[in-house]
């Protein structure tokens, strides 16, 4: 998978975010030089954590509109969502969350989260009255407090499965 550095980005960062050391990260990308990165620079990430290893599972529900936590196959928590509204849906598949952003700003409230389909995303809102109904852009919102809390629970690499 290929990464865009964001502003303040660090390659040392970047290896922590995608749970990949930072030697295979400068292997798959013999030209860059692991001192000086810069916003905008593609750098190749090579794999993941195999799925099985990871505890954590999120299962999403478009219709119900929820977000659903589980640890080895046991529901934890239940989370109140917005979805994709009518020609901006959000996609169904499976994915897994490829890194984590605090305070991305805007509407994307104090977390966002990215998943393995680019410009999709789990994140907060500055528009709680959003959530429960069908009005984002394909992402999953959440309440601002229960996106932080979520993404202090679950690593990088977790699998997410959005249903209809």
């Amino acid at each position: 998978m290929i990464h865009t550095v964001k502003p303040g980005e660090t390659l040392t960062q970047i290896s922590i975010d995608y749970r990949t050391p930072i030697t295979d990260i400068i292997m798959a990308n013999p030209t860059i030089n692991p001192n000086v990165i810069y916003p905008g620079q593609s750098i190749v990430i090579p794999g993941f954590p195999p799925i099985e290893t990871l505890p954590y599972q999120l299962e999403v529900s478009v219709s119900n509109r929820w977000l659903r936590l589980f640890r080895d196959g046991q529901l934890q928590k239940q989370y109140p969502i917005a979805v994709g509204r009518i020609l901006n849906e959000t996609p169904i598949g499976d994915f897994i969350v490829i890194n984590k952003a605090p305070n991305p700003g805007g509407p994307f409230g104090t977390m966002w989260m990215s998943l393995s389909k680019q410009y999709y995303g789990i994140h907060g809102t500055n528009d709680p009255s959003s959530i429960g109904q069908a009005v984002s852009r394909g992402c999953i919102r959440m309440y601002n407090q229960d996106v932080e809390e979520l993404a202090s629970i679950i690593p990088i690499g977790t699998p997410v499965s959005i249903r209809p």
